[in-house]
């Protein structure tokens, strides 16, 4: 079973708690609830994975917060990371 950790119910990206490769599966929640998503990409340990679309200038959200902006359009199952996620946290460029 592959492990993540999903830190709010708002969240849509969680992170990975070991190496995935491209057409491993996670699963998250039971029976009527379960989801499936097969993973897309090498994603790393301690990396994140969307779990859902996002679409490019969308939100990106962990720990229920808002941690950037998607810099492209993002699948369910992509490795999100600086190629795809654009930071707006502690910038002071970009004004709340």
């Amino acid at each position: 079973m592959l492990r993540l950790i999903i830190a709010h119910t708002k969240d849509n990206v969680a992170t990975i708690v070991q190496d995935v490769a491209p057409g491993d599966v996670i699963t998250i929640g039971e029976n009527s609830q379960r989801m499936d998503i097969s993973v897309n990409n090498n994603i790393p340990c301690y990396h994140k994975v969307a779990l859902a679309d996002i679409k490019k200038g969308e939100a990106v959200i962990k720990y229920g917060e808002v941690i950037g902006k998607a810099s492209s359009d993002i699948k369910r199952g992509d490795y999100v990371h600086i190629h795809n996620l654009e930071s707006t946290r502690g910038r002071g460029d970009i004004k709340s």
